[in-house]
């Protein structure tokens, strides 16, 4: 617990801790007056409702549509899979601002709803919904599709046999079984949707907001800075209240289960009730995500001369964007995954540790540090930003000038994903395992190493996956601490989308097509290496 415990006391209580007494002290005084006053301003009460209720509403939306993905993807073999497996991932490392900016081209005026029978969603809370759904897809498909693949299929066909219709075998075997996978999902996509900004800011208009708009509002706007400070706490309140929540539920649900490898369980679709299911659920990744993505490619290739790669040449020029690099715009691909690389080792082995402690449970202290693991999720992105340039300023921890100081602020938000989804299955290690491991001599490491990794290579595969993209799009912290000389694609895409012009705004189409396209083929990349190094016990004597 000691490195995990460090980590998230140095890089994350201390810079909030920073921008916050910033904000509430004045003149060497607290301005604790400040807090009464905006939590009674009824603008910041509708903010407040409005985060809690849209939140919750994405929430089980995103649930009902893709609980029926993790499931195909879990169970079902059919051509593609693992293109799809990894298609799914990309919206989830796009900048907000670009896919806010993609379902303004779908959903609003002169968008394609718009030509084609005059419908818009833009200003409505519906195109919120479907834009959070979009993001978080890949995160239920993903983390419960996971656990799912491996848990075995024959537990389920022995309620069958014994008289259980399908739908009562999969409420009372399969649906306890996944309860904590289901809980750690959903609990992520409640707390994006919580924290939501791009989507919110570009799609709801002046009409909606949420606590992380209005922390950018008081703070870039107004410079209210008291105000942002205190709409800050609240939102750090509010996520540790449902945190704390999260780890008691789910505590008391979790229980050893039988894990298999993930290669065994999948088969081809039977009966035309399967491939029904496995056809909505492609029409469900075609309409959701494929064709947001889709606009994407082809804004990027649709130059002031027709269809070409005009925009995709200009990002070779330091030039681009009428002098707003320092160096080719192009160069962000390779920082990009320089830093998701450093990012995502920081969180494997952060979050790895983090997993493997909890899993002990050894008392109140790794309980409550459960639930501290997913603070910086439901944390303001610019008060992170902001923190990092205003306590790492200083010796010993003077960063300002240092490349680490991106992927460490990157692997904040990567940990959350390695523990969420890794724990699920140490979870379910059967203890005895370890137990046997011991009594037949082997030392800890040695138990680890050959009764849980084996186990869980998959997930560790899924978490690093995870880490990984999230670490090339993460922007609301980089955009201020990222160097001119070192920008990533999600601060090339704004910078280009901050200036005007058609050429800037291909450009930042193109660079949203690349990050795409990196992030695809990394994932793809896993997939197939997963397989190969997935293992169940074997049946060997003395094999685990």
């Amino acid at each position: 617990m000691a490195v995990p415990v460090a980590f998230f006391g140095v890089f994350f209580g201390y810079p909030v801790a920073a921008i916050v007494g910033r904000g509430l002290r004045e003149g060497g005084h607290w301005q604790l007056g400040r807090a009464a006053e905006a939590l009674t301003d009824p603008d910041v009460l509708d903010v407040l409702w409005f985060t809690a209720w849209q939140a919750a509403a994405s929430t089980a939306l995103t649930l009902a549509i893709a609980l029926p993905g993790a499931y195909v993807f879990a169970r079902f073999a059919f051509p593609g899979k693992e293109v799809l497996r990894a298609v799914v991932v990309v919206p989830f490392v796009l900048p907000t601002v670009v896919v806010g900016s993609a379902f303004l081209a779908l959903l609003g005026r002169g968008g394609m709803l718009d030509e084609l029978w005059g419908f818009r969603l833009d200003t409505t809370v519906w195109a919120i919904l479907l834009a959070h759904v979009f993001f978080n897809y890949a995160v239920v498909v993903r983390t419960v599709g996971g656990l799912w693949a491996q848990l075995d299929p024959r537990q389920e066909e022995a309620a069958r046999v014994l008289g259980a219709s399908r739908f009562a075998a999969w409420r009372r075997v399969t649906l306890p079984a996944l309860a904590p996978s289901v809980a750690a999902a959903s609990l992520m996509v409640f707390l994006f949707t919580f924290t939501s900004f791009g989507a919110v800011q570009i799609l709801g208009g002046p009409r909606y907001a949420t606590l992380e708009v209005e922390i950018y509002r008081r703070t870039a706007q107004f410079l209210d800075l008291p105000t942002a400070a205190v709409l800050t706490l609240v939102q750090f309140a509010a996520v540790a209240a449902i945190l704390a929540l999260h780890a008691w539920t789910v505590r008391r649900r979790e229980s050893a289960l039988a894990l298999v490898d993930a290669a065994r369980t999948a088969r081809r679709p039977e009966g035309p009730g399967q491939w029904a299911l496995l056809a909505g659920v492609l029409a469900v990744v075609a309409v959701l995500i494929l064709l947001p993505l889709g606009i994407l490619v082809e804004r990027s290739l649709a130059g002031p001369g027709g269809y070409g790669f005009t925009f995709y040449r200009a990002l070779q020029s330091s030039a681009a964007g009428g002098g707003t690099f320092l160096v080719p715009p192009l160069e962000a691909v390779w920082n990009s995954l320089r830093y998701a690389a450093a990012a995502t080792a920081i969180a494997l082995v952060i979050g790895g540790l983090a997993a493997a402690a909890l899993t002990r449970r050894a008392g109140r202290f790794v309980r409550g540090f459960d639930a501290l693991l997913m603070l910086p999720l439901g944390t303001s992105a610019v008060t992170v930003g902001f923190g990092f340039l205003i306590a790492l300023d200083e010796p010993p921890l003077d960063l300002r000038s240092s490349w680490l100081l991106v992927p460490l602020a990157q692997a904040l938000v990567g940990v959350p994903f390695v523990v969420r989804t890794m724990l699920p299955v140490l979870r379910a290690v059967d203890e005895r395992l370890r137990e046997a491991a011991a009594v037949l001599g082997a030392s800890p490491l040695r138990a680890w190493r050959e009764v849980d990794l084996p186990l869980v290579r998959r997930a560790l595969l899924v978490a690093a996956g995870f880490a990984f993209a999230v670490s090339l799009g993460e922007f609301g912290a980089t955009v201020f601490i990222a160097r001119p000389d070192s920008p990533t694609l999600p601060v090339a895409v704004a910078r280009f989308l901050g200036r005007a012009g058609e050429l800037n705004y291909g450009q930042a189409m193109a660079l949203s097509t690349i990050l795409m396209l990196v992030c695809a083929a990394a994932l793809l990349t896993l997939e197939r290496i997963a397989p190969r190094i997935t293992g169940a016990p074997d049946d060997r004597p003395g094999g685990f």
